[in-house]
């Protein structure tokens, strides 16, 4: 297959969307974005101004005062709308989300896919909560119901990883229940963020129900948006650090919220398990989308005597991995996003090394023909991991798989309900008791029996534990319980 071309070369200086128009930033500050395979420019971005936020915020109040009045098929006609346009503009999606985050296409085309499952969901949520409840002659002569109300305005974050999928588990919805947003993405995939909005733009969403700035590393102009009295609250996807330091923030100005952090992910293989399954399961759970991935795992737990065949298998077909430019189809792996990215992935192994963990896969060196400039590690994998050791604790986010032998099931759960994630399991096993066991005994939010990626459909909630997530709705379809809100109404006629 041949290298899919570029959607451009270079996409200029990125601009501000903000009431319905692309805004040239007054700022002086820039940044510039890099496509990770290359290590070339293919953007500069400014980043806000104060006045630029308060701009925004303020279109935003301001649409909120039509948009949640608008009759709710009306809304169902915008999102529904929104949802051809992501499909009509599918594969420049995901060629240009493979220039700028570094993942395969057919990743970037399984991520556009799940936007527009988002979409549809939000779209058919809508029509559940409008209904309401209601309970006739609840007392003699009182009738009772329950309605749902928008909350007003709502900053959302994204993170570099999946800038696109991030934006849909949370815009679709909030749009769908009536709440304009404000968006500011992670500095480490503007265009890709930028290129949503701009297929969005082609629904003609009335102005200031969506609106996009820049805000690079600047947390301060987040918290400005957040203090402001008009937003409601913030939708969040990133690490527990920066997650923990804004649900601070909500709590100390009332805001609602739904932050999800981090996580330390396992894929547990039982003795009864599917070898060949287990490999492939392995390959995408730790290697797909060079480990970037919210639900992709860093530890692999054995139990038994399958150890050395699993880790003989294991270790070739990561071997054999392609890894190369995105846009080649052929690819299997593509580089870290950002360079940053990459020398924390050099600094977790060199970790990994320093306490002993042993090394039987090193994935530091791969040098790719062509493309000497990009962020390129191949899969790397360790083995005498125990679970003192800070690889088996922290998240490498990164192409990195820590083997681990275990004893037992029990022994396997003990150590994933010790760590103060609870993000993800998974288990691969053909008994129906052992993965009842892991289902039940598990302290995490999403569970994958015969899955490397435990990812729930978009009608589902992402379920989350402990550091993994703060606040008081999950992303996705769960989400509509952060953009609104109840109102009971009690009726005396008679």
């Amino acid at each position: 297959m041949a290298l899919l071309p570029e959607v451009k070369k270079h996409y200029g200086r990125l601009k501000l969307f903000i009431n319905g128009e692309w805004v040239d930033s007054k700022s002086n500050t820039f940044f510039e974005d890099t496509n990770p395979a290359t290590g070339e420019v293919i953007a500069e971005v400014p980043i806000a101004t104060e006045a630029e936020v308060d701009d925004a915020v303020g279109a935003a109040w301001n649409a909120f005062q039509k948009w949640s009045t608008m009759p709710f098929r009306d809304r169902a006609d915008y999102i529904n709308r929104l949802r051809a346009k992501f499909d009509e503009r599918h594969e420049e999606l995901s060629r240009i989300l493979s220039q700028d985050h570094g993942r395969c296409v057919n990743d970037s085309r399984g991520t556009v896919d799940r936007c527009i499952e988002n979409i549809e969901s939000a779209s058919g949520t809508m029509y559940g909560f409008y209904k309401g409840e209601h309970v006739e002659q609840l007392a003699t002569g009182i009738d009772c119901y329950m309605i749902w109300e928008p909350v007003g305005v709502f900053l959302i974050l994204t993170p570099g990883n999946i800038p696109m999928h991030a934006w849909s588990s949370f815009v679709p919805y909030a749009l769908a229940c009536g709440c304009p947003v404000v968006v500011a993405p992670s500095w480490q995939c503007p265009v890709a963020s930028e290129a949503m909005f701009k297929v969005s733009e082609e629904v003609g969403f009335p102005p200031g129900v969506l609106n996009l700035l820049h805000v690079g590393k600047k947390f301060e102009l987040n918290a400005r948006i957040i203090s402001d009295p008009r937003v409601a609250g913030v939708g969040f996807i990133g690490s527990t650090g920066v997650g923990k330091s804004l649900f601070e923030l909500c709590g100390k100005f009332g805001k609602r919220s739904s932050i999800n952090g981090n996580g330390k992910n396992h894929i547990v293989v039982a003795p009864d398990g599917d070898l060949n399954a287990a490999t492939n399961y392995i390959l995408r759970g730790c290697f797909g989308m060079t480990g970037q991935r919210c639900l992709g795992s860093d530890n692999v737990v054995v139990i038994g005597e399958i150890y050395d065949e699993l880790k003989e298998k294991l270790v070739q077909a990561a071997r054999e991995m392609k890894v190369g430019y995105g846009l080649d189809e052929t690819s299997e792996m593509g580089p870290l996003t950002t360079l940053s990215n990459k020398e924390k992935i050099e600094n977790f192994i060199e970790k990994g090394l320093n306490e002993s963990a042993t090394m039987i896969l090193d994935g530091r060196q791969r040098k790719i023909e062509g493309y000497e400039k990009g962020y390129f590690m191949g899969p790397t994998i360790f083995e005498n991991v125990t679970p003192s050791m800070g690889i088996a604790k922290e998240e490498s986010f990164g192409p990195v798989a820590n083997l681990m032998r275990a004893r037992d099931l029990d022994e396997v759960i003990g150590w994933i309900n010790g760590s103060d994630y609870g993000h993800s399991a998974c288990i691969i096993t053909e008994s129906g008791k052992t993965a009842r066991k892991f289902i039940r005994e598990c302290e995490v939010g999403n569970i994958g029996v015969n899955a490397g990626i435990p990812q729930p459909y978009a009608f589902f909630p992402l379920g989350s534990k402990k550091e993994s997530f703060f606040g008081g709705a999950k992303s996705r379809a769960d989400s509509v319980r952060l953009f609104l809100d109840q109102k009971t109404v009690t009726l005396r006629w008679v």
